[in-house]
């Protein structure tokens, strides 16, 4: 490829209410170029195979690739390559214009397939090209968080499911012993649900391992008594990583401060203790 390598190429991305992502890259006197996308390896773990994408020619220097909403990709994150043909191991593309305006359109629960599959294309810290992916079955959706002097309050839709009667929502802290505390669930008979989370009853907990460390407590709905469970989480936008961007307040109680958070993965949890 005779392109310069001091520019590392750039792809623009658009993703349509499908989950449909189509990449556009400038490409000069490119001959058969491909895109792979490579699933980073989980601390420890081994690397497996990418999906190669062909990109195939659009006009002049610039050449298209289509991922479609089939096959469904693993939950993880995606690191973005140019391949030059075959037997390149690649080149880290940057991001251009990463058009998402469809992904803040929501999708309708009883109308997406299960399950939810979910791609957000984003910059990493470093500045290259990755893609956020989600595969859930079934999922709660936070649709509107909000908190109050002792409590927190949330407003959501379930997909892939429906709730039956008996259904509750539990707070299980992170630790070995996984503590459990479980609060009613409230739903209006179709997808939608609420749901009220008591500080209070989190406070004599705190300690997940003693020396007054912080506690993890992670949200999940359980759809009936014995049945199957969802993670509570905020993946139907197009911000692939809440964690820094939606910061709630912090509520002290009895000199313990307590706050909703999202996790890394985009899950809810509130944390008690420390900062």
């Amino acid at each position: 490829m005779s392109q310069d390598r001091s520019e590392t190429p750039r792809a623009d991305c658009l993703v349509d209410e499908e989950g449909r992502l189509t990449a556009t890259v400038r490409l000069p006197g490119a001959a058969h170029p491909g895109l792979l996308l490579r699933p980073r390896p989980k601390k420890g773990g081994p690397q497996e195979p990418g999906h190669r994408l062909e990109l195939r020619p659009l006009a002049e220097h610039h050449w298209r690739a289509v991922l479609e909403p089939a096959p469904l990709l693993a939950e993880g994150r995606w690191d973005a390559y140019l391949l030059e043909g075959p037997g390149d191991e690649g080149e880290r593309l940057r991001p251009g214009l990463l058009d998402l305006r469809a992904l803040q359109r929501g999708r309708t629960p009883g109308r997406t397939p299960t399950p939810l599959a979910v791609r957000v294309p984003y910059t990493t810290r470093d500045g290259f090209l990755a893609v956020r992916t989600w595969l859930r079955a079934p999922h709660a959706e936070v649709d509107a968080l909000r908190v109050r002097d002792d409590a927190m309050t949330v407003r959501g839709r379930l997909f892939g499911a429906r709730l039956a009667d008996g259904a509750t929502v539990r707070l299980v802290r992170r630790g070995a012993d996984r503590a459990v505390r479980e609060s009613p669930l409230h739903h209006d008979g179709g997808h939608g649900f609420s749901l009220t989370a008591d500080y209070r009853d989190l406070l004599d907990e705190r300690g997940t391992g003693g020396g007054g460390r912080p506690a993890y407590w992670d949200l999940h709905l359980h759809l009936a008594p014995d049945g199957p469970r969802a993670r509570v989480g905020r993946l139907l936008d197009d911000v692939a990583e809440r964690k820094s961007v939606f910061v709630y307040p912090s509520t002290d109680l009895d000199g313990t401060p307590v706050r909703p958070y999202y996790t890394v993965d985009n899950d809810l949890a509130v944390v008690v203790g420390g900062a």
